[in-house]
């Protein structure tokens, strides 16, 4: 049901070309699941023109953080209540470690990672983080992992493609994989002493 709903508007957005990019990212950032990656990597193969890369970044990081002050807002108005509705409490308590007490480095985290965004805004915005960090930390995360996608596929696509075929590259990536996957388990694990120290307090 959720792939099914996650391709009806991929499609529906791809025949808007970058009107439709700038929906999807802004929404994704306040509210639905689809993540603009699904438009931002094949617009990127086709684009022919490094004004065409350019504006493809511009537009899912501009239109991302734009949506993202929507979350801010969900999450303020609506508060803790909110969060528990769509997550655990555990980890309603580790999202609001992060931005408690990472601030901007903590969204600047959840903006380059696979943590929705939504989520962490929504964390932001019912602790009240200071919005110009929020914005700050925003468009530089975004930015990075947009501005990566459209890069690497834009630029370099074929070559890009001709590689992820060759055995080695997955060998590779699962290696590179574990071992980062060894101390962010470890660094998100550790936010449960962040919560507990808090709750101390």
């Amino acid at each position: 049901m959720l792939e099914g709903l996650f391709d009806s508007i991929i499609v529906w957005a791809d025949g808007f070309g970058l009107i439709g990019l700038a929906i999807v990212s802004a929404t994704e950032a306040a509210l639905q699941p689809v993540p603009p990656d699904l438009l931002v990597m094949p617009m990127s193969l086709e684009a022919g023109f490094s004004i065409d890369l350019l504006a493809i970044f511009l537009v899912a990081t501009l239109s991302s953080v734009l949506g993202s002050l929507g979350g801010y807002a969900i999450g303020a108005y609506g508060g803790r209540p909110l969060l528990e509705k769509f997550a655990r409490e555990s980890t309603v308590e580790k999202l609001e470690a992060l931005t408690d007490r990472y601030g901007d480095a903590g969204v600047f985290i959840a903006a380059v990672s696979p943590i929705p965004y939504k989520v962490i805004a929504w964390a932001a915005g019912a602790g009240r983080m200071d919005l110009r960090l929020f914005v700050f930390a925003g468009l530089f995360g975004r930015g990075i992992r947009f501005g990566l996608e459209a890069a690497v596929l834009g630029l370099w696509g074929q070559q890009f493609l001709s590689l992820i075929e060759s055995p080695w590259f997955w060998i590779f990536a699962g290696l590179a994989s574990l071992l980062a996957f060894v101390p962010i388990s470890s660094w998100w694990a550790g936010l449960n002493e962040a919560v507990q120290s808090d709750n101390g307090d």
